[in-house]
């Protein structure tokens, strides 16, 4: 008879500890072990507790492959029973024997009700790896069990399939919001709701009165980003500075020959471009950069208090100095189609005809971002991401370690990205060069977006490297590439034209497709999500709907006309809401590199880990010393503020 040393660590987040019983089976080459009770005097596995065990093999197991653990209610005397059934969250096993090191097996698991999981010492494992068939029946069943639990569906026809479960409260507790957050996210909703209601803004359909009455909206919550738009958002510089730096900085591109359905003309951009100068050689230097949302032509749009409301797909024409200075815009076309009906409205036209036109492109800013550059790429296929990782890759596996348009518009608008969505768009690098804005000056999220990419890129491959000694070894592993096949099949829908790989042939390649995977989930998802209420909360800059068709000639915009225009209060309200709620983690933060779930318990990865996260903290000193000299500091990439992944 062997005795052994167990010790338990219990998470410590609300309601992680447990009443019922747990016992452990040792599992070795030579046999297993029955159920050995863990218990001691006084109460076990409370919230917090790091317990130690001694336990008593009866016979020689030999050399330990997994710890089996088991959950059993506590019975209690009749007529009281058993105990109902509770969740237990263990953190890790650590399993000492008469002689040798200890063991330290990594769970990080909700264990819900009665029942048993097999567990692994935390050294990650190819499939070649194991050659135990104990152990290869273990990943086997491991994911069976999970493919079992986590199902596809098709949410809507040409979407991304995701997770098949009807609402929240369906979901497993280990892909649940933690209790903290939960609790901070519906106190942050019942206080902005609370606070806008006492304001009499909620619930009142009517438009706004003034652009002064709208400042009562911005006092519901101020940053100094918010407090910049509402001093700037008329300024031609600041508009065109969102779209390299605002919540949407992926639409811009270099434009090398004017689209023959924007017919500006040298004329229109003189006032800005000086006399004698011409649209062609401003072309040939590459000084010119095109917006163009033509992805909302023809998009259903929404009713808002029993009003339809109206969508644009402009056409953004914008300058950039050779010498430097800022980007700005010569030209805005509101349609695809251009004619009498659809005029290019310039700098130099009547105020209130340029500035309702700055508007407009805002308001398709705003569909685009939300529908595709939000939700899509940032919510969607994250979601394939984490559901493919959870059917195809084992614990052990190095890898696992209130709108205008409305939701009809938005899933339209999701169906057309799709059909054009590309593998290099989630590149950063190659998206840069695509879009011709590798040199455009003053492009922070290029800039720190570059740094982030390539930190995570060095740190992807040194794992890669430790686990996979050759680009045969990435060929063979069979569940490596289901998980490739699974994103390919059910996030871009088999569709080969995506360029999406369904396989991965070298170390090259895996590196790129697993840096992209982190990149989106993490960096990319906070760049397009943080600045939303920084954005909108001046509503004029962002506004999510429009009440009155974009204008059909010049000349006609007056201040009142303007107004009526913009979303009425209530829609205000809703939307200002959501997006506060949206941009802000409300509670449980881990920052990018962080892992405070230690599955990889070798020292060659722990040494990438630390090295990943000094990287990190050298760019978020390099950031922050660059925003000390910024008007407007940039602070979407900032790695301490940027979640592990997609998490609000």
């Amino acid at each position: 008879m062997a005795e052994f040393s167990v010790t338990v660590s219990t998470g410590d987040a609300i309601g992680a500890g447990t009443w019922n019983k747990i016992a452990v089976s040792l599992v070795g080459t030579r046999g297993e072990t029955p159920p050995l009770r863990l218990d001691h005097p006084g109460k076990e596995f409370s919230a917090g507790a790091v317990e130690d065990f001694q336990v008593a093999s009866p016979h020689d197991v030999g050399p330990l492959l997994l710890l089996r653990v088991h959950k059993a209610p506590l019975l209690l005397p009749a007529p009281v029973g058993p105990v109902a059934r509770d969740a237990w969250f263990c953190r890790w096993f650590q399993l000492t024997p008469p002689q040798g090191a200890p063991l330290r097996f990594p769970c990080y698991q909700w264990l819900e009700g009665a029942g048993s999981l097999a567990l692994r010492a935390g050294a990650a494992k190819v499939p070649w790896a194991d050659d135990h068939p104990i152990l290869q029946q273990q990943r086997q069943d491991e994911l069976k069990a999970r493919q079992d639990s986590y199902h596809w569906k098709t949410y809507s026809p040409s979407w991304p399939h995701c997770l098949d479960e009807k609402s929240v409260k369906d979901l497993d507790l280990n892909i649940k919001y933690s209790v903290m957050k939960n609790s901070c996210f519906y106190l942050k909703v019942s206080s902005a709701i609370t606070e806008l209601k006492l304001k009499g803004l909620l619930d009142r359909k009517g438009p706004w009165k003034s652009l002064d009455e709208m400042k009562r909206m911005f006092n519901f919550r101020k940053t100094p980003a918010a407090e910049y738009t509402l001093e700037h958002w008329q300024e031609d510089t600041f508009f065109a500075s969102q779209f390299l730096n605002g919540l949407n900085p992926v639409l811009i591109r270099r434009c090398g020959h004017l689209p023959e359905n924007f017919p500006v003309t040298d004329d229109m951009v003189a006032p800005v471009l000086g006399p004698g100068t011409s649209l062609q050689a401003e072309l040939e230097r590459g000084s010119l950069f095109l917006v163009d949302h033509g992805i909302l032509s023809g998009v259903h749009t929404n009713l808002i208090n029993g009003k339809p409301q109206f969508s644009a797909a402009p056409m953004t024409l914008l300058y950039q100095s050779p010498g430097g200075g800022p980007l700005l815009p010569l030209a805005i076309q509101l349609s695809q189609t251009p004619g009498p009906a659809s005029p290019i409205f310039l700098p130099s036209d009547n105020k209130w005809d340029w500035l309702l036109a700055k508007t407009w492109v805002r308001n398709a800013e705003f569909s685009v971002h939300e529908a595709v550059t939000h939700l899509l790429h940032a919510h969607l296929l994250p979601e394939v991401f984490t559901m493919a990782t959870l059917r195809q890759l084992p614990h052990c596996h190095p890898l696992f370690k209130s709108t205008g348009i409305g939701i009809g518009g938005f899933s339209e608008l999701i169906q057309r990205n799709m059909e054009q969505l590309n593998y290099s768009v989630l590149c950063l690098p190659e998206d840069i060069q695509a879009r011709g804005v590798k040199d455009i000056p003053n492009y922070y999220y290029r800039d720190d977006g570059l740094k982030i990419w390539g930190a995570v890129e060095s740190f992807v491959s040194e794992i890669i490297n430790i686990y996979y000694p050759s680009d045969a070894s990435v060929r063979e592993d069979g569940e490596l590439q289901a998980w490739v096949w699974e994103i390919f099949s059910e996030g871009f829908l088999g569709r080969e034209s995506s360029g999406m790989p369904s396989s991965l042939e070298t170390r090259e390649a895996l590196v790129q497709y697993v840096t992209m995977v982190i990149f989106n989930c993490s960096a990319k998802h906070y760049a397009v999500s943080a600045g939303q209420f920084d954005s909108c909360v001046w509503m004029p800059n962002l506004p999510a709907s429009m009440q009155l068709p974009p204008p059909t000639s010049k000349g006609q915009t007056r201040p009142e006309g303007f107004l009526a225009t913009l979303p009425p209060v209530n829609a205000t309200c809703d939307i200002i809401v959501a997006l506060w709620l949206l941009s802000k983690e409300p509670g449980d933060q881990r920052p990018l590199g962080t892992y405070p779930e230690e599955h990889f318990t070798e020292e060659a990865p722990q040494q990438s880990i630390a090295t990943f996260q000094s990287r990190l903290t050298q760019i978020s000193k390099e950031i922050r010393e660059r925003n000390q000299e910024l008007a407007l500091p940039y602070t979407y990439l900032d790695p301490p503020l940027i979640e592990n992944s997609v998490s609000i």
